[in-house]
Formats: C-alpha cells, sequence, structure tokens
C-alpha cells in the first residue's frame, strides 16, 4: 500500500526532477522519488 507524504526540496532539485519525467524517463514525479529511495536504501544496506 502506498501511503501520501509531503516534502520541501530545493527548486534545483525539483526542476531535475521534472525533466526527469519530461524526458520519459519515469512516468511520474513520485516514482522518481521512490525510485532514489529505494536505491539508496539498496546501497547503505551494503555497507
Amino acid at each position: 500500500m502506498k501511503e501520501k507524504i509531503s516534502v520541501t526540496i530545493d527548486r534545483s532539485v525539483l526542476d531535475r526532477i521534472i525533466e526527469f519525467v519530461e524526458e520519459g524517463r519515469f512516468r511520474n514525479k513520485s516514482h522518481v522519488v521512490e525510485y532514489s529511495l529505494n536505491k539508496l536504501i539498496k546501497e547503505n544496506a551494503k555497507l
């Protein structure tokens, strides 16, 4: 089950997220954030 959250980020980060979506690399902004967090979690699990 997915949960809705709210975050505050720098405008420059949001601009990059929007670019990723517009380029078709991700379905939407949530997909970018979820993908990035999962990658960070997996990388840190190896430590």
